[in-house]
């Protein structure tokens, strides 16, 4: 595989990395949480702009940190879909000139195939088939990866997505942004059985529940309605206890589901990615149950769980080794299927 330079601007993290065959030369995060607290969650246009403020000084930090040329870089990356179109835009558009201005090629990538190949920067084995399990702020779902762009989606959220019930959850709680960090320490020092909460199951018209899709919104309004009624009664929330019989629920409906799916495919490796992997209770539970179906589990640093250019560039150097080439007129999306991977390179090996 060659060497990458790939760029990750989809939302709140202005990213830059360099790869070469699955390792990691430079590797920088500007992250805007800081920025965004205030507001409770991700302002579009303010992210957009603080693309722009850091860009170029991340790239400049890469190359800094992997000591490499431009004439050493094989090719460009960038990640095209999906995400926020203007911060989409700031990215894109930044890899593409540089392709031209350099006369490298340009590869896009998909944000949510970047998620499956973050376990890839530790486990440079790994090889499909496998199942996927990748939770984030914006996605949940069980996707079979049968090989580099060749996805089967399994299963799905039908409403929030985990990593987005965290955040509302936190800030019912009144405990802060990003949701998901701090409801995984407070977890730590609660009863995760202290109260009882719905898993949420889809149903089908035919009956029964779907085996692998999942709901969190009503798990969310459960902990709105248990709040509610602990006020009114006078008492004081007990914030550890319901932040742990919270998280306690999301990971139990994600292992149940997760390990049925891969056991049904008969699928002996279980890959997480996206920022909700990197939550504790759900690493214990997961890697637990998968264990005594003999099914093996694998989770991303914690570094490469959230939103970040390794994942892309790794992504990348896999198309770029088949000879997947984007052209430099590949717009943005907002949204776009795992599954419509082949889209982003329309004249070459997927296509």
């Amino acid at each position: 595989m060659g060497i990458v330079l790939a760029i990750e601007t989809s939302c709140d993290e202005t990213a830059v990395a360099i790869v070469n065959n699955r390792k990691v030369l430079g590797h920088i995060v500007a992250s805007q949480i800081d920025i965004h607290r205030e507001f409770g969650g991700v302002v579009p246009e303010v992210a957009s702009r603080h693309h722009l403020e850091s860009i170029n000084s991340c790239i400049a930090e890469a190359f800094e940190q992997a000591n490499l040329s431009w004439d050493e870089i094989e090719a460009i990356a960038a990640t095209c879909a999906p995400g926020l179109v203007g911060a989409l835009f700031v990215g894109v558009s930044a890899a593409k000139t540089l392709a031209m201005l350099r006369n490298k090629p340009f590869v896009g990538v998909h944000h949510l195939e970047g998620h499956i190949y973050a376990s890839y920067l530790s486990q440079p084995e790994l090889e499909p088939p496998f199942l996927c399990l990748l939770v984030s702020g914006g996605h949940t779902s069980f996707i079979e990866v049968q090989g580099c762009g060749e996805y089967e989606l399994l299963g799905q959220t039908r409403d929030d997505a985990a990593g987005e019930a965290f955040d509302k959850v936190a800030r019912l709680l009144g405990v802060g942004y990003p949701g998901g960090p701090i409801i995984d320490r407070l977890a730590k020092e609660g009863n995760p059985k202290a109260f009882p909460l719905p898993e949420g199951r889809i149903s089908l018209p035919e009956g029964g529940y779907h085996p692998y899709d999942c709901s969190f919104s009503g798990l969310k309004t459960a902990v709105l309605y248990l709040v509610q009624k602990l006020e009114k009664a006078g008492n004081e929330i007990p914030v550890n206890d319901i932040a742990a019989s919270f998280q306690h629920t999301v990971a139990k409906a994600l292992t149940k589901r997760a390990v049925r799916c891969a056991g049904d495919r008969q699928l002996k490796t279980i890959v997480v990615g996206g920022g909700v992997a990197a939550n504790s209770g759900l690493r214990e539970m997961l890697t637990a149950a998968a264990a005594e179906k003999g099914i093996a589990v694998h989770f991303p640093p914690l570094k490469f769980c959230t939103d970040n250019a390794a994942m892309i560039a790794c992504a990348a150097a896999e198309h770029f080794d088949r000879g997947d080439r984007s052209p430099l007129n590949l717009s943005v999306q907002s949204r776009l299927p795992i599954t419509e991977v082949a889209s982003l390179y329309p004249s070459t090996s997927l296509g």
